[in-house]
């Protein structure tokens, strides 16, 4: 039986504690956080759970523990992480991994030499609509891919910690990165704050992937309607996956556009016969467990040495470097940056807190 402890149970934490309170490899111990309201909430609602409390170093760094499963603000990722992992603790940490590249690599390395896993939250990672749209780019089925387009909105939540493209593009990232099986090497972004000043509400970033696949990313707080929706364009056919139809997630059109060039050289547009197919759509049928439960069972899997981590300290790193590349081209103009340039200045320092800081321990992402 593994023992977890969780830490952080806001908006999406209580999550984590019921799927590892309710998963039979699992024992939750300790259920810790700030808001004695919230652990109370928490405690009627998920009876499985051993204790509460508010001491988030004893949490993380609990003799009884084999795993820290963390819930909290991006801010607050670094020093709990590093608590844990130094206590020798298996890590779960929910999405992005941290404030900024530098510290990542840092708890990568400390991962590492302690011997310890080191997972990121990356929950559409076990989405099967997802794996479904993968399967299909890897066999081929869609042809050669031209671009992937991504929109993830709605009204609110809203947050001080991080912008939109940190809160929402992180999961699209972690999605496109994993269909691909590839990181982005160039990345462009322009944003606005609406809302406060400092914090954008409204981003659209721009990756360029390998083979010239462009990977396009639209996030926003302040939208009217909640959207979660990718549309993978190939030159056989089309798909798109929609996360807000329960149903019928993933549609498949047969369509395409071949381009016919005429036999005699000209440097006119007549030179081109453009051919559209429009063919059936494809709805196929996407069986399998809820994604979060998925991801739980495969975190205790793999610190039972019966997996091997698909969301590895290497892929949240990954999707840490673009978050950064897009924040620096919205800083200069929405310039062209190269995503694996290093910068001798991060934000790290910047929002970095340590624990035992009078911080709120509330995760309100998704």
């Amino acid at each position: 039986m593994i023992v977890i402890n969780c830490v952080g149970v806001g908006h999406w934490g209580p999550n984590l504690v019921r799927g590892f309170a309710t998963n039979p490899q699992a024992r939750v111990d300790i259920v810790c956080d700030l808001s004695d309201e919230r652990l109370a909430l928490v405690r009627r609602n998920i009876p499985q759970i051993g204790r509460t409390c508010t001491d988030t170093l004893a949490s993380v760094t609990d003799p009884a523990a084999h795993a820290v499963v963390i819930a909290t603000p991006v801010s607050t990722h670094y020093a709990l992480v590093k608590a844990a992992l130094e206590a020798g603790k298996h890590v779960l940490v929910e999405k992005p991994l941290c404030s900024s590249v530098k510290q990542g690599q840092e708890l990568a390395e400390l991962a590492q030499r302690k011997g310890k896993l080191l997972c990121v939250g990356h929950v559409f990672l076990f989405n099967n609509g997802v794996r479904a749209v993968r399967n299909l780019i890897r066999s081929g089925d869609l042809g050669r891919i031209h671009y992937i387009y991504s929109t993830r909105t709605n009204l609110g939540p809203f947050r001080s910690d991080v912008n939109a493209l940190w809160d929402l593009a992180a999961h699209d990232l972690s999605i496109m990165n994993y269909w691909l099986d590839a990181n982005p090497l160039t990345a462009t972004a322009h944003g606005q704050a609406y809302l406060n000043p400092k914090v954008e509400d409204v981003v659209v970033a721009s990756y360029t992937y390998p083979n010239r696949v462009l990977g396009c990313i639209h996030v926003s707080w302040l939208n009217p309607r909640k959207v979660r929706e990718i549309t993978v364009v190939g030159t056989n056919k089309m798909v798109v996956w929609n996360d807000m139809d329960l149903t019928e997630p993933v549609r498949i059109y047969h369509k395409s556009v071949n381009i016919e060039r005429e036999p005699v050289y000209s440097d006119s547009f007549g030179a081109f016969r453009m051919q559209v197919h429009n063919g059936e759509v494809v709805i196929p049928f996407i069986p399998g467990p809820e994604p979060l439960a998925a991801e739980c069972n495969h975190f205790l899997d793999c610190i039972q040495g019966k997996a091997t981590p698909i969301n590895n300290a290497e892929s949240g790193l990954a999707v840490l470097r673009a978050l950064e590349a897009a924040d620096r081209s919205m800083k200069n103009g929405s310039a062209l940056v190269n995503v694996n340039e290093e910068i001798a200045n991060t934000n790290g320092s910047r929002l970095r807190l340590t624990v035992g800081e009078n911080a709120d321990v509330e995760h309100t992402a998704r």
